[in-house]
């Protein structure tokens, strides 16, 4: 199965590897991070619950990152 993942992102010809991919993932998501507590707080602030903001902006944020990423392959 990790094979398989890694031939179908092509670790080989980017010479990357699963720390460094993990690394840029990481990393990604704590620049990003931020929009789960600054949505929630804006839109909370025009009516709408603060909580359900997070959950929406949460599960958005997920399905996007994952279909770009299955999309691009990296």
């Amino acid at each position: 199965m990790i094979k398989a993942l890694e031939r179908y992102f092509g670790f080989e010809k980017f010479n990357t590897n699963w720390s460094n991919e993990i690394i840029a993932g990481l990393t990604t998501f704590i620049t990003m991070a931020y929009i789960l507590f600054v949505n929630p707080n804006i839109l909370g602030d025009a009516g709408m619950p603060k909580g359900a903001v997070l959950m929406a902006t949460a599960i958005g944020a997920g399905i996007a990152t994952l279909t770009m990423g299955l999309y691009a392959k990296l």
